[in-house]
């Protein structure tokens, strides 16, 4: 018998939620036909029969997070075609000093993808028996000694107790891929944000705001180049980029969706207001791919069509920066010694600090407005 184990789906998550099975127990399959569907990173993911041959097993029912590297589907037979080829255990072994070994071994062994994740778990390795040879430590193992409470139904934190009427509710698709994401910008980045208004009451148009803010981020690149970059932290270096993959945040009930529009800066207007409102819909009805969620070099918030005047946007890694705009209002402003109403757009640009000076994030954050107030 051999075991598909839940391959890197190359979305930076260690694991993935089951949707939908496509094959059940008894089923003999083919490879590359429909296997299962499991989402990660916000992108709903057909993953294939990797084995032509008999379905014995299945690990997972629809709804359970499964931890990448662990067992997913058992076939009686058959080779693979993927790039998840099943090892032998004591092949992928990795070997380290406990600070209180066990008595008859002062090392102890354990498959990486098993040490990762009782890493991330919290999961003590040296208080495991491993069931593979000579106690090497499995990824079952982990999933047994306290995995399975970490990734199935959420908990309360310890001492604090749920009240009466309500429940727990766990973190799923994009909310999950948002908590991942949002953790990793604590971490990973030295967060900063200016703010500032855009006088647009020479607008002739009112709508398209989005299109505009495309524009004057465009714009702001033009002007200082250095924040449409990556910022690779494990070697302190910055990564320039000359196309501008703009990524924007969609909100939708099931959670937030950032798709990316790509190379912004040739595209005309009529074709960027196509792809904005091509990747709404899509995030709204959850077709959105993965490919559509990765790899961008800068971010956009438009928050103000919802609520609120000035933010702080937090910078996703390795991206280094994020504008958010504000809810559009008439403000009182002096206008050759007389105070009007003019319609201003309030701005809040984070950028990270490691790698972005102030005066780089005030001269994109100028240039931005500069075009902004310009008429139509």
């Amino acid at each position: 018998m051999a075991t598909f184990k839940l391959p890197d789906l190359g979305e930076g998550l260690a694991e993935a939620e089951i949707l939908e099975w496509h094959v059940k127990p008894g089923d003999r399959v083919h490879v590359d036909q429909p296997m299962v569907s499991v989402e990660t990173a916000k992108a709903v993911v057909e993953v294939p029969v990797p084995f032509s041959g008999i379905v014995m097993a299945l690990h997972g029912a629809v709804g359970d997070i499964v931890a990448t590297g662990a067992p997913l589907v058992d076939f009686d037979s058959g080779t693979v075609v993927g790039s998840m080829p099943v090892a032998d255990d004591g092949d992928l072994a990795e070997a380290f000093t406990v600070a209180q070994p066990r008595a008859h071994d002062a090392r102890l062994r354990a498959v990486p993808v098993a040490r990762a994740l009782a890493r991330r778990l919290g999961v003590d390795l040296h208080a495991i028996e491993g069931s593979g040879p000579d106690g090497l430590v499995r990824l079952d193992d982990v999933l047994a000694q306290g995995a399975q409470g970490a990734l199935g139904a959420p908990r309360a934190p310890a001492g604090l107790q749920v009240p009466a009427g309500a429940s727990a509710e766990a973190l799923r698709g994009p909310r999950r891929a948002m908590a991942h994401s949002m953790s990793a910008s604590r971490d990973q980045v030295s967060g900063s944000t200016v703010c500032d208004d855009a006088d647009i009451d020479a607008w002739r148009r009112r709508g398209d705001y989005m299109l505009r803010l495309i524009r004057a981020m465009i714009a702001g690149c033009g002007a200082e180049p250095a924040l449409n970059a990556w910022y690779d932290s494990a070697n302190q270096s910055r990564i320039l980029l000359e196309v501008i993959d703009l990524a924007i945040a969609v909100d939708t009930p099931g959670g937030l969706i950032v798709p990316v529009l790509r190379n912004v800066r040739q595209q005309t207007e009529d074709q960027l207001r196509s792809a904005v409102a091509a990747h709404k819909e899509a995030a709204r009805r959850r077709t959105i791919t993965a490919e559509e969620l990765r790899d961008f070099t800068l971010m956009l918030s438009n928050f103000g069509t919802l609520a609120g005047r000035y933010g702080i946007p937090l910078v996703v890694p390795p991206a280094v920066a994020i504008l958010g705009a504000g809810k559009v209002r008439h403000d009182a402003v002096v206008v050759e010694g007389v105070v009007v109403a003019h319609r201003r757009m309030p701005l809040s640009l984070s950028f990270d600090h490691r790698c972005i000076t102030g005066g780089e994030a005030c001269r994109f954050l100028a240039a931005v407005i500069a075009d902004l107030e310009k008429p139509d």
